[in-house]
């Protein structure tokens, strides 16, 4: 009983270095203590041998982008790519340090507060309004606005998705408690439209036009874009990990691929029979019809300054969320912004010929 004993006591002091290890070791993992970054610092310009950008991507768009509008070739960095989907998913990747730069919607910034996270905005991009529609289930039978009182509702929180969803319950005078929120990942609206287990979901492009293409013939339809009023900013953006951009190297590549990412987009403005070839047709598996009609409805990229006019804008949609009661503390658009990215955006502008202000594709 006394080895016993004595065993037991001689084991308590190793046991609390090994959790005392576990623990230096689980924080290493999560990265460092947001309240560490500090964006006050001019951005740096000289890029080192050898330095690497992780790119969090969707839908395999800037991947794609960048391929097609042969700007990938000779970087200053290594650059490469992890495909997402939805803006939770990206954040989980700048928490595990796996990501450095992300293209996602107006609502993933707003959540990464909620979090904690500093995952500064960069870059602002501005389709049309109508970059997102409300998809409906076959035999729902909703066909506007105000059919939508009581029906389920596909609902990701976190993602741009979320906004859409309740701005249009907002027009149509209703709350979150008119309707059934059924929270799924993005990923699985398209499914769970097509099995009938919610009434409706928004989708943006092309996953919408994939969905009525597969759906269409069993009933599956839009709610009437006139009756839902305006569901959508059209922004979206590009952010950036927190810690990435206290990191000299990193920061320098960022601010470099930023200007790159502004001449891609410029290129697909300006080459669209191209960019629907290389990228609806050949990676989103839609026609190249299917591809005018998309660009045609959302309109050319443009890049709005990084400016107050933008930050008001941002705090309007975090606005709507708090209005509906989905934020649990506040948040201010103003925190969302790494300033310091302004002049660079109005100088690759300059360079490319970008425009501000979304037009029609020609």
């Amino acid at each position: 009983m006394r080895n016993s004993r004595n065993a037991r006591s001689a084991t308590l002091p190793i046991l609390s270095a090994l959790i005392a290890i576990l623990a230096l070791v689980l924080t290493a993992c999560g990265g460092s203590d947001d309240g560490d970054v500090d964006l006050s610092k001019d951005l740096p310009t000289e890029i080192p041998a050898g330095t690497k950008i992780v790119f969090a991507d969707q839908q395999n768009k800037y991947q794609t982008l960048l391929a097609a509008s042969g700007l990938e070739k000779d970087l200053p960095y290594k650059l490469s790519y992890a495909n997402f989907t939805g803006g939770p998913a990206v954040l989980e990747a700048f928490r595990a340090g796996t990501a450095d730069v992300a293209g996602v919607g107006d609502v993933p910034p707003i959540h990464a507060q909620l979090t904690d996270q500093k995952v500064p905005i960069i870059l602002a991009l501005q389709n049309s309004l109508t970059t997102y529609g409300l998809a409906t289930a076959p035999g729902s039978n909703v066909k506007t606005a105000a059919d939508l009182r009581g029906k389920k509702f596909a609902y990701a929180e976190g993602t741009a998705q979320q906004a859409v969803v309740l701005r249009a319950l907002a027009n149509a005078g209703l709350t979150v408690k008119d309707v059934q929120l059924v929270k799924i990942k993005l990923a699985e609206f398209s499914d769970a439209l097509g099995a009938k287990q919610v009434d409706v979901a928004p989708l943006n492009e092309p996953r919408l036009t994939r969905y009525l293409r597969d759906f269409g013939r069993d009933g599956a339809s839009t709610v009437d874009t006139a009756s839902l009023g305006r569901i959508s900013e059209g922004l979206s953006y590009v952010y950036a990990r927190g810690e990435s951009l206290t990191d000299p190297a990193k920061a320098a590549a960022l601010r470099h691929l930023e200007g790159v990412l502004i001449k891609a987009y410029q290129w697909a403005n300006t080459h669209p029979a191209e960019w629907i070839d290389k990228y609806y047709v050949k990676n989103q598996n839609v026609t190249a019809d299917d591809g005018w009609r998309i660009l045609r409805s959302t309109g050319t990229i443009a890049f709005p300054p990084l400016d107050d006019a933008l930050i008001t804008r941002q705090q309007a949609t975090i606005d709507v969320l708090d209005k509906a009661g989905q934020l649990p503390k506040k948040v201010r658009a103003a925190d969302d912004f790494d300033l310091r990215f302004a002049p660079v955006i109005e100088e690759a502008k300059k360079e490319s010929g970008a425009p501000s202000e979304s037009g029609v594709i020609r």
